[in-house]
């Protein structure tokens, strides 16, 4: 995995935490009220990936921009196959992640 590509540190540690499966340290990274929009369609964040952490990460980083905060790449899911995606993470100036955009690119 290119983990260099990953400028933003927040947006490194939480492509990590998926990319581990770890639940822990990626609810720990967001706050309490973020929201997950997939497609462009909000979805209940916790919900989600409640589900999705451990049977869903990148395969490959492709691109990283927006300061670091959008994250491209081809990605694995169990449930829905191989696709490429974008993540795009809004930060609160705490540090928290408080909004995510998720979606086919």
């Amino acid at each position: 995995m290119q983990y260099d590509l990953l400028k933003n540190p927040v947006v490194a540690q939480a492509i990590k935490a998926l990319q581990a499966g770890d639940k822990t340290q990626w609810f720990a990274l967001f706050s309490e009220d973020a929201i997950l929009f997939d497609d462009g369609r909000e979805v209940n964040f916790h919900t989600f990936f409640d589900k999705a952490i451990g049977h869903e990460k990148f395969t490959r980083i492709d691109d990283v921009s927006d300061d670091g905060l959008e994250v491209y790449g081809h990605f694995h899911s169990d449930t829905w196959g191989n696709f490429n995606t974008y993540f795009k993470f809004t930060l609160h100036p705490t540090g928290k992640i408080i909004r995510l955009d998720i979606g086919q690119a």
